[in-house]
């Protein structure tokens, strides 16, 4: 309890603490004084004297009292003092929805240490970053889905992002189109003037029998919408994930290559921009842009109360003063 009581104490004047340079000084005139008011009587024999008590043993404790209360006096003037900082941040946020592809191909390792795995790490970061807006994921294979709705809760969030798996949640293969049109539906419910889609995908638009939204219809939507669309294509190459699907023949996604040529029209028809990343470092530097572009107005206010803690070095003073002053005049008093 002492030890917490002092972990979290700081000073106001921290240059008072140069008055301790003179308590050699006082400790040497001290030394030097009490060897003067020593009586000396010559005699052929000490050993009648070499008898100790407990009265000349602690004959210096009133100095050492009077030295604990002057140290005491400079702690207090050094001004001890709690500080108890609490910051609140306050911004016009911007709405978010990170829209990612978690088809079979996203196991892909060509992107060590697997495609997914980047883009969960990178996309973490990219959250953390952002510490007023309100932030959604939509996640899309053959099908799209929701997995955490627009919000500031990022732990939440985060989580969600953690446990993403390739070819767990949904069936096989790429709707970009219905996962974009998902993405800005979460948007159009949300209040925020801002409103932007991180779309990432590693692959081109390979749907099943059931798709309902096409890419340029979901384009269009968003255009309505008013929703800024960033797209990333990751991929360093072919996917190098075999094909485990029960779809014809001649669809095979292990060889399926970025369609460019779409991400790069969603991007500049909504004010977003494209951009590749091949690698990690890559990925990372896309996000960073990408949060360079979208500036967040933040205001952090920081409140500071202190605590002040110089009464218990004040009460200790005038506690050693007295016992120095009682010891001097009442147990070791002298007689002219």
């Amino acid at each position: 309890m002492l030890y917490d009581w002092i972990k979290h104490m700081s000073f106001a004047y921290p240059a008072v603490f140069g008055l301790f340079i003179l308590f050699p000084w006082l400790l040497w005139w001290y030394l030097k004084k009490s060897d003067r008011q020593q009586a000396t009587v010559r005699v052929s024999s000490i050993d009648a004297f070499s008898v100790s008590t407990l009265k000349k043993k602690f004959r210096h404790f009133p100095f050492v009292f009077r030295l604990l209360a002057l140290a005491s006096l400079v702690l207090a003037l050094a001004r001890p003092q709690k500080k108890n900082e609490e910051q609140r941040t306050e911004g016009e946020g911007i709405d978010i929805v990170l829209c990612m592809d978690v088809s079979g191909s996203m196991g892909s390792r060509d992107i060590l240490p697997s495609r997914m795995e980047v883009a969960k790490e990178v996309a973490e970061e990219f959250v953390r970053s952002r510490p007023v807006d309100r932030i959604g994921l939509v996640i899309f294979s053959g099908e799209s889905f929701t997995q955490c709705p627009v919000t500031t809760d990022r732990n939440t969030l985060i989580s969600q992002i953690q446990h993403l798996e390739s070819r767990r949640y949904l069936t096989d293969g790429t709707v970009i189109g219905e996962g974009l049109a998902t993405a800005v539906d979460r948007l159009s419910q949300s209040s925020g003037k801002s409103k932007v889609i991180i779309l990432l995908t590693d692959g081109k638009e390979d749907p099943p029998e059931t798709r309902l939204i096409d890419p340029l219809t979901a384009l269009e939507i968003a255009k309505s919408k008013g929703v800024k669309v960033y797209t990333i294509g990751m991929s360093a190459g072919p996917s190098s994930v075999p094909e485990i699907t029960n779809r014809p023949a001649g669809r095979n996604p292990a060889v399926d290559f970025l369609d460019e040529e779409l991400l790069r029209k969603i991007a500049n028809e909504t004010g977003g921009q494209y951009f590749r990343a091949k690698d990690k470092d890559a990925l990372k530097e896309t996000y960073k842009q990408i949060d360079q572009l979208e500036k967040t107005k933040v205001e952090v206010t920081t409140n500071r109360r202190y605590e002040e803690r110089f009464l218990p070095f004040v009460l200790a003073a005038l506690l050693f003063l007295f016992l120095g002053v009682l010891l001097r005049y009442a147990v070791f008093r002298k007689f002219p």
